[in-house]
């Protein structure tokens, strides 16, 4: 039986010459998900670079160190809380192997007045305007240029899976469990299914994700691809993973040029919104909008119809703006 010391004591140097290798067998041994594996590797490199450009370690961070770290994440307030929350209790690990009595980032979480939650619990509605949604479907039918068989079906997968956000308001998780049988050929409904039977809903396509939608399944029948998922990870026919999922949908929003002016990430959860936002620009009442995005109260979709009706009006107020500013260059440059 191997000495309990021992143990610690490697453990110890694990933790001193290579925090990102003895955190993975850390967290290899917490039965994570590996779609929740993943983010929490993420979230812990980051912290880590973090320290390296503070040129301090985990054994000797202090709590401002960690609060400062926190506080410049620019993101969601309940996101920095998960990142406090992984930091805790990492070192609560590293704090018991080194017989340490305290842990510099315990009770963070609960400093009410602390800086780093000057945040947005959520962040603002976001909308793709007209012009950026024109730029995104283009590219979706722009020629795939140079890519290895391997690549392009990826790539014609890829922008079929931005078309069902965009063009039919899916989430996230309804696209990884998309089925082949759930789209007919050339019609304008998908079929998202729910476990239970009542919750499951039509959605009506965009013309666009049609056309997408029909080119992808002509193409995933003609490779053979295994099972029966729409938006498979493989040839095998897993599933994709969310993870997976939004780093395609990020490179699709890169390649087609929006995302360069963009000051908010254009998420899933945006495309969704922007298929919502077209719908009522077309006139359609709220009520049907809801029901194709699934919503099981219709409060959320008037909600999301009043942020649309707000975000138009800012829209509005910033083409003005920006009008009036070009006709005064203009007169100044003429004068």
């Amino acid at each position: 039986m191997p000495n309990t010391t021992d143990i610690f004591d490697q453990q110890r140097a694990d933790w001193q010459s290579n925090p990102q290798i003895a955190f993975d067998a850390w967290l290899a041994q917490q039965e994570f998900r590996t779609s929740s594996a993943e983010v929490y590797r993420a979230q812990w490199g980051l912290f880590l670079e973090w320290l390296k450009a503070k040129r301090t370690t985990l054994h000797s961070v202090q709590r401002p160190t960690i609060e400062e770290f926190v506080t410049q994440l620019n993101i969601r307030r309940p996101q920095r809380v998960r990142y406090l929350r992984l930091i805790e209790r990492v070192l609560d690990h590293v704090r018991e192997i080194e017989m340490a009595s305290t842990n510099p980032a315990r009770f963070i979480a609960q400093d009410g007045d602390a800086a780093w939650r000057n945040a947005r619990d959520n962040e603002p509605t976001g909308f793709l305007a007209q012009s950026e949604r024109a730029l995104l479907v283009a590219h979706l039918f722009s020629p795939l240029g140079h890519l290895s068989n391997g690549q392009r079906w990826r790539e014609r997968r890829d922008r079929a899976l931005v078309a069902a956000f965009l063009g039919g308001g899916v989430k996230t998780g309804e696209a990884a469990a998309l089925t082949v049988s759930c789209y007919a050929w050339g019609q304008p409904w998908l079929t998202v299914e729910a476990s239970n039977p009542a919750l499951t809903r039509r959605t009506r396509l965009s013309p666009f994700a049609v056309a997408l939608l029909d080119n992808w399944i002509s193409e995933r029948k003609t490779l053979g691809l295994a099972g029966s998922l729409m938006f498979p990870a493989a040839p095998s026919g897993r599933p994709m993973h969310k993870a997976t999922m939004l780093r395609a949908i990020d490179a699709v929003v890169e390649a087609s040029g929006i995302a360069a002016s963009r000051t908010a990430r254009a998420s899933p959860q945006t495309l969704r919104n922007t298929f919502a936002a077209e719908s009522f620009e077309a006139g359609t009442q709220p009520e049907l909008v809801g029901e194709w995005l699934g919503f099981q109260q219709m409060i959320s979709a008037h909600r999301l119809y009043r942020a649309w009706q707000q975000w138009m009006g800012e829209e509005i107020r910033d083409r003005d703006v920006a009008l009036a500013r070009e006709s005064d260059e203009r007169d100044q440059s003429q004068a």
